[in-house]
């Protein structure tokens, strides 16, 4: 194994957080190798799984003046030139940005307006690493390298269970959280900072991009504003009516003219729904309004009649008292 006199990492990938000089095993150093820290890095040097020293930007000799640990822990035999094995991990200290969160699952929640329902929510955060050694060893380990992929589902979690909480104390309407994704975002911003902070990690940023219902929940709710905006039951039974007809002609394979012929009688029977419905809203209302009239009588029932003329005869009467004819006894 060759002695390393200079050690860095100047080539790092766009998601790569941290990077282990060597990659697998030990490598071998000596007091006197240089240590060269680019900008938005930091060096942190391990020896037998303990951190001795972190490095920031610049060129750096290694003696026993910076990492003074080194002396009690290798020797200093043949004037410090003998070699000592070790590691280097390159962490990247700039933002790590757009990384995305969502829902896996549809979260229940408790709609002030339409009651127990389903949602999905979406969005993008920004991490930074904040406490290099702590990330080191809580994360990354004796890995070789450790990228933004490799900790996405991690935080994902973390940011989801939060989100839930935060959305469970909302009790709103989802109509209303629309307006609230700004004020949401910031709240759960805060409450993450110190599950990240654990990590060694800073939330540097967090966005909600929406918080959207299903599909089939989206469509009932279309369909139930569709309606407020029709306002007329007898209309929008008109336009169901329609719509079911014209979509029988279409399956059909009737081609263009079964088409508008299934539409226009989709139409007419429409038009004659919402006509019968309106005539029987009227009618009942008619029939409840009308004062009810007492049974008609025929006032000549039982009544006789003279012979001569015709006319009706009192009860009882001798002579009718039109003509002067005798009544028959």
């Amino acid at each position: 194994m060759s002695i390393l006199d200079l050690i860095q990492y100047p080539n790092s990938m766009p998601d790569e957080i941290v990077h282990r000089v060597p990659e697998s095993g030990a490598g071998e150093f000596r007091l006197g190798s240089q240590l060269v820290v680019r900008e938005a890095q930091e060096a942190i040097f391990v020896r037998d799984g303990k951190a001795l020293d972190l490095f920031g930007p610049g060129r750096h000799t290694l003696s026993t003046n910076n990492i003074p640990l080194l002396g009690g822990l290798i020797g200093l035999p043949f004037g410090g030139d003998s070699p000592f094995t070790a590691e280097v991990y390159f962490v990247q200290m700039r933002d790590f940005i757009d990384l995305k969160w969502g829902t896996p699952q549809p979260v229940v929640y408790r709609d002030s307006e339409f009651g127990m329902i389903r949602l999905r929510a979406h969005g993008t955060y920004a991490v930074r690493v904040a406490n290099p050694q702590l990330f080191v060893n809580q994360i990354v380990g004796t890995r070789g390298g450790y990228s933004v992929n490799d900790l996405d589902n991690y935080l994902r979690t973390i940011i989801v269970n939060q989100f839930n909480d935060l959305l469970g104390s909302a009790k709103t309407s989802l109509l209303d959280l629309q307006g609230m994704t700004l004020e949401l975002a910031q709240t759960a911003q805060a409450a993450l900072g110190a599950s990240f902070g654990q990590l060694g990690l800073t939330l540097v940023g967090f966005q909600i991009g929406a918080i959207v219902p299903p599909d089939e929940v989206a469509a009932k709710i279309d369909e139930r504003s569709g309606m407020g905006a029709i306002g007329n039951m007898g209309t929008y039974t008109q336009y169901q009516a329609a719509q079911a007809m014209r979509d029988a002609a279409q399956n059909e394979g009737g081609g263009a003219a079964a088409t508008g012929v299934g539409f226009g009688a989709g139409m007419a029977m429409g038009q004659a729904m919402g006509q019968a419905m309106s005539q029987a809203t009227q009618g009942a209302g008619q029939a409840a309004a009308a004062p009810t009239q007492p049974a008609a009588t025929d006032s000549t029932a039982g009544a006789s009649f003279c012979a001569q003329c015709g006319k009706p005869l009192p009860a009882g009467a001798k002579f009718c008292p039109s003509c002067g004819a005798a009544v028959a006894g």
